[in-house]
């Protein structure tokens, strides 16, 4: 026995009908979220990842957050190390909107749909998630149509990775969180800007660069992330050497480079390495046996 004749799955004003209506649900229910696609720029092919990515851009496209009693996942987990937040969402958006507004051709995203390892913020938690899985079949073919994808993410943990966005609140996110070297200069000539690059030649024509991420003119203290150098190997800025800045061309001396750990007072006031370095026998390597009866 057949289908009903009267209603048929594969009539394309009905499929189209029916996805207007989810789009229209869609802006009128859900939320504005940023979709960052991710840059590679090193990828390691033994752990197929890139730990220093880069964020360039981010697009605004209206999703619907599936969960509409608060965040999934395991919530807040108080261990030794500290608290550990594992929130998780799922988003979904329309694929007909993702073709229109995300995959254009004046934008850098070529991919057919959302991949994963790209970030989606939420400007009303301020929140990054990652995208851990696309599903792209549910509703499984109503009408013989996949009009939406769901995106199934994780909270993001920041891992030193490079924002450029054009969007302050989350280019914010970088300078708050990346690690940060601090250089003292002197006789500085100009101003330097954020977000710019500074360059220093150190030996061997070895030439390092770092980001400008703070600027203090009066005590001429410079704040630099993402330290790296054109050879691929560690190094570090040097003392009593000529630093300039690739937009700006403002230069300075670097008298005392530290790192932003080492210079936090709310830290060095509680800390206790000299009274450490004081104590002979802190560590008790001597043989015993905890478990057998005491001698």
């Amino acid at each position: 026995m057949a289908t009903n004749l009267y209603f048929q799955q594969d009539i394309r004003s009905e499929a189209q009908l029916y996805e207007d209506i989810i789009i229209e649900s869609l802006r009128l229910y859900g939320q504005d979220i940023y979709y960052l696609p991710r840059d590679i720029i090193n990828e390691d092919k033994i752990f197929g990842e890139d730990v220093p990515s880069r964020f360039n851009s981010s697009y605004k496209i209206e999703m619907y957050i599936e969960n509409i009693e608060g965040f999934d996942g395991e919530g807040d987990l108080f261990t030794r190390f500290g608290v550990e937040i594992r929130d998780a969402a799922t988003f979904i958006v329309s694929k007909r909107r993702w073709n229109n507004i995300l995959r254009r051709y004046d934008n850098e995203i070529t991919a057919v749909r959302p991949i994963e390892g790209d970030l989606l913020y939420i400007p009303f938690s301020r929140k990054l998630f990652q995208i851990m899985h696309v599903e792209h079949e549910q509703p499984f073919y109503q009408l013989q149509n996949l009009p939406i994808y769901k995106l199934r993410c994780e909270l993001f943990e920041y891992n030193d990775e490079d924002f450029d966005t054009g969007t302050e609140a989350i280019d914010n996110i970088e300078s708050k969180y990346a690690y940060t070297y601090m250089l003292s200069l002197d006789s500085s000539v100009g101003d330097f800007v954020i977000g710019e690059n500074v360059t220093q030649t150190i030996a061997d024509g070895v030439i390092m660069t770092g980001e400008v991420s703070s600027w203090n003119d009066s005590s001429e203290r410079l704040g630099l992330i993402h330290i790296g150098a054109d050879d691929g190997l560690y190094h570090n800025f040097i003392t009593n050497t000529i630093i300039t800045g690739s937009t700006s061309s403002s230069t300075g001396i670097v008298t005392l480079v530290q790192e932003e750990d080492l210079i936090k007072s709310d830290i060095s006031e509680k800390e206790d390495n000299t009274y450490y370095d004081t104590l002979v026998d802190f560590l008790d390597f001597s043989e015993s046996n905890p478990f057998g009866d005491p001698s």
